[in-house]
């Protein structure tokens, strides 16, 4: 068995994952293909094993249907009380979860995991009342069918005829520690049905002629054995990943066939979906991309984007890797995926390569361990062996540079000479071999080769006795001459190599960019005309030719959100909600619907919002499996953004509906109590006025009229304020702005509520020197009654109430002060939010609400805060904009009414903020 030392991110990743499960209760699932298998029975005969070793385990709660056998297992083990519901005149029993985290047992019994709750319950479903115990440290057993996992719902529906409407996410599943499966024969099931033990006769009879067929028990008993072998394969591959085996075990079979560049891969392709046919396992078509792939002519590449269209044509799933080795790659795959088979093409016996270098199937028998190698080899029908690809343009100028390069140590070699001066021989060579080293460098393996073979010539003939001649007179310039040949070749593939890793690096860079690009456009991108702007822009400067973006309606029509650059008739408008009706790629360049004007592609994340449309020039660009996921990519990001808008929509409306919900139960709750209870004086009053027992005396009746005129006004001002605020809420409030003098302002405010300050002194500060102010005088006049009034409400009879204002530079601010009990402390900006009342309990909680309002409309702003000494002090400011008419003292008395001044105040401290 081969061992292999653990990757320490892995390692530290599992021991983090270790740390989190050994926090978290551990979740035993019981799990069945359909009821009446034994799944709480079996529960349950486990849980009274735990309680005989001494395990404290209580059951919160189990389901028995009646069934005797299941209810004495019961007997002995303690139950948890369940919690009682109202909901609809009917009395429910559910899970107490709040008892069962109190009670904390070791273990306790949950049964029927996909239970929806009854309204009223802190989750809506069982599985997260479940989740919160794990998170709790509690252990829990639980039950569960095959039909209630959410990802088996439309299968289970196709097979059986019934929806299943409660459902378990399948990560529920997955992040058990442990899964039971408890399973019965089709026959066993059904002979229990007619024996009354899974439900009365009269239902068993129905169920067994409807549900409970022996078609559908047999396909629901076979989904359940697959779920749970799936589980047993993860944890086993689980297991050899943790313990660092490298070696593939053959629990399970799966197959895997090699994608290359040759004509034959076709028939392999088919050779393994026969293959994986007969042997009823899943199989994957396997490519490799290495930095050699930039040299692949376009038919090469052609013969790989086929093989790959098949496999997928073929039901097979397509893998695309990157490496330096198609080996490593290929092996490292199949070990991390538990591949027991591979397919690998036979290679041709004539290719020198193979005969020298060794071929892929050698290098996989080599390093394939118990891993089984397949290879297969033949052409189809009508095939030919490719004829090479021309050389490149610019292949002859390569040429042409390595000899000229070649040229400058013979002429270097010649001065020296030609001066006298002498040169030994092996400095020559020296030369000569720097200059090969620099050609191999400079070009590809042709060149270099040609510019070594060359250098050897030019320096037998030129330099090595007897000059001028091809002869050879010592034996050991030979090795000089292979020295140089092999620096040559092996100079030659390791700069080929690294101009290859460069080129795939900056292909990838490139991707990246662009991908990081577009992310950061979308992040900023708030509408969805700027998210289509977006797309578009991207889209053409990456892939060039004409883009466009059809999102869905309501009712699933696609509707073009920007004009669309290409014709686009009918036609192309139905091809393009198939792709959004089918959730796949059609059109230009595919094999579905070949004929379109431009290639569609779906925008999915999770859930498909629209299409792509992308018109280029060649569409077999688009085959590229590097650029086709580069496409997919992007297109995965502009879905997710039109998601993202869709959501937050979506939570607009929420929002909106909740603040509805809220304004409709304040209102009922203002007219329920708060215009009641005027309702009810003023209906009293105006019944005594109009008793026919005999008219009251003059002090009655006056009393009677002053009680229905002050509880008619406050009426007023209740409905007035409701009023308001939906002209605040609807973004009706219009501000008519003329130079006012604050004092006017409170005088007016206060003549207005002089019953409801009666009991107050009031006291004003305004400085001589105050400016006049441009304000919507009535607006304004609403925001003192409010705050007056508000003072008086809150405060006990008797205390000053303190208005003033104070001038800064390019605003005036203003405060409203008392000596009542004050703010509770934090609550200093709470108390302006809607329908937030005071201690009292008056009102609607919307006075502070629209003062705010009508103050930011203003351009100013308010807050609130305690005062030194006990009080409030609501404070707000208005800018001073233009230039204020002066006025002289004589005329701001006259125009300051008559008011009350109570006793002498000091101004209230400059605010803070």
């Amino acid at each position: 068995m081969a061992h292999q030392r653990p990757d320490p991110e892995a390692l530290l990743r599992r021991i983090h994952d270790a740390e989190a499960r050994a926090r978290r209760g551990q979740l035993k699932v019981f799990l069945g293909a359909s009821p009446g298998v034994g799944k709480t029975f079996t529960m349950l005969e486990a849980a009274r094993a735990k309680r005989a070793e001494g395990l404290d385990v209580i059951v919160g709660i189990v389901e028995t249907h009646g069934r005797a056998e299941t209810a004495r297992l019961l007997e002995g083990l303690e139950v948890l009380p369940r919690r009682q519901l109202e909901y609809r005149d009917t009395r429910l029993e559910e899970f107490d979860l709040d008892a069962a985290l109190t009670r904390c047992p070791a273990l306790i019994l949950v049964d029927e995991l996909a239970h929806t709750n009854a309204p009223g319950s802190r989750h809506s479903k069982r599985w997260q009342d479940v989740e919160e115990l794990l998170g709790a440290g509690v252990n829990v057993y639980t039950a569960m069918n095959v039909q209630h996992l959410d990802s088996l719902n439309d299968v289970v529906a196709q097979i059986t005829g019934i929806r299943v409407r409660e459902t378990v996410p399948d990560a529920v599943l997955e992040r058990a520690d442990e899964v039971e499966l408890v399973d019965v024969t089709p026959d066993v099931l059904q002979q229990r049905l007619r024996e009354g033990k899974v439900y009365i006769p009269e239902q068993a009879t129905r169920a067994i002629e409807r549900f409970f067929r022996r078609g559908n028990l047999i396909a629901l008993r076979e989904l359940a054995l697959r779920r749970t072998a799936e589980r047993v394969d993860a944890q086993m591959r689980g297991y050899m990943e943790e313990k660092g085996i490298r070696e593939t075990w053959g629990a399970s079979e799966r197959l895997a066939v090699c994608i290359g560049a040759g004509p034959d891969t076709g028939r392999l392709v088919r050779a393994t979906r026969r293959m994986a046919a007969r042997l009823h396992i899943d199989w994957v078509a396997l490519h490799v991309e290495t930095p050699g792939d930039q040299r692949l002519s376009s038919a090469e590449r052609e013969n790989i984007l086929r093989s790959l269209e098949l496999a997928e044509r073929l039901g097979g799933r397509t893998v695309t890797l990157s490496g330096q080795s198609v080996t490593d790659e290929i092996l490292s795959y199949a070990r991390a995926h538990n591949v027991t088979r591979i397919v690998v093409g036979k290679p041709r016996g004539s290719s020198w390569r193979y005969r020298f270098g060794g071929s892929l199937l050698d290098a996989l028998l080599l390093g394939s361990g118990p891993i089984e190698v397949l290879a297969i080899m033949g052409e189809e029908e009508g095939e030919r062996p490719r004829a090479a690809p021309p050389p490149r343009p610019s292949a002859w100028r390569d040429y042409a540079g390595a000899a000229a390069i070649m040229m400058v140590p013979t002429v270097l070699g010649l001065l020296v000479r030609s001066t006298g001066l002498t040169m030994a021989t092996i400095d020559t060579a020296m030369l000569y071999l720097l200059t090969v080293v620099f050609a191999a460098a400079r070009y590809r393996r042709g060149p270099a080769i040609l510019a070594s073979v060359l250098g050897i010539t030019l320096f037998d003939f030129f330099f090595v006795p007897p000059y001028y001649d091809f002869a050879v007179s010592d034996v050991r310039y030979a090795l000089t001459f292979g020295v140089m040949l092999v620096v040559a070749l092996v100079m030659s593939g390791l700069t080929g190599r690294i101009r290859n890793q460069v080129e795939s690096a900056r292909d990838r860079e490139r991707r990246t960019a662009t991908l990081y690009a577009m992310s950061r456009d979308l992040a900023s991108a708030e509408t969805q005309e700027e998210v289509t702007a977006t797309t578009l822009r991207n889209l053409r400067d990456t892939f060039g030719g004409e883009v466009a973006v059809l999102l869905a309606e309501v009712d699933g029509r696609l509707q073009p959100a920007a004009p669309i650059p290409y014709p686009f008739d009918d036609r192309e408008h139905g091809i393009a909600q198939w792709v959004y009706d089918h959730d796949q790629a059609a059109g230009q360049g595919t094999t579905t619907l070949p004929a379109a004007a431009a290639f569609y592609l779906p925008l999915s994340s999770g859930q498909t919002v629209g299409v792509l449309g992308l018109k280029i020039t060649d569409p077999g660009e688009l085959r590229d499996p590097a650029r086709r996921r580069l496409l997919e990519a992007l297109a995965g990001q502009a879905a997710m953004a039109f998601e993202r808008l869709v959501l937050a929509a979506r939570t607009r409306k929420t929002e909106v509906e909740v603040e509805a919900e809220r304004l409709r139960t304040a209102l009922l709750s203002s007219l329920s109590h708060d215009m009641r209870t005027p309702l009810a004086s003023i209906q009293g009053a105006a019944s005594t006025l109009l008793d026919g027992a005999g008219p009251p005396d003059a002090g009655t009746r006056f009393e009677l009229a002053s009680t229905i005129l002050e509880e008619s006004q406050r009426m007023n001002r209740l409905v007035g304020n409701l009023l308001e605020m939906i002209r605040v809420e609807s973004g009706e409030l219009q501000v008519q702005k003329e130079w006012q003098l604050l004092s006017d302002v409170v005088g007016v405010a206060r003549l207005r509520i002089e019953e409801q300050l009666a009991s107050h002194p009031v006291t004003t500060n305004f400085p001589p020197d105050l400016p006049l102010v441009a304000v919507d005088e009535i607006l304004l006049e609403q925001v003192f009654v409010n705050l007056l009034e508000n003072a008086a409400k809150h405060t006990p009879p008797g205390t000053p109430i303190e208005v003033g204002a104070e001038t800064h530079p390019g605003e005036v601010e203003v405060y409203v002060a008392d000596r009542g009990p004050g703010l509770p402390p934090g609550e200093e900006d709470l108390v302006f939010e809607k329908f937030r009342r005071g201690g009292s309990g008056a009102g609607i909680g919307l006075g502070l609400t629209i003062c705010r309002a009508i103050v930011k409309a203003h351009g100013g702003r308010m807050w609130a805060e305690n005062r030194s000494g006990g009080g409030a002090i609501f404070r707000f400011t208005l800018p001073i904009t233009g230039t204020p008419p002066t006025i002289s003292a004589a005329d701001a008395d006259d125009s300051t009414p008559e008011l009350e001044v109570g006793p002498a105040w000091t101004a209230p401290p400059p605010s803070s903020s």
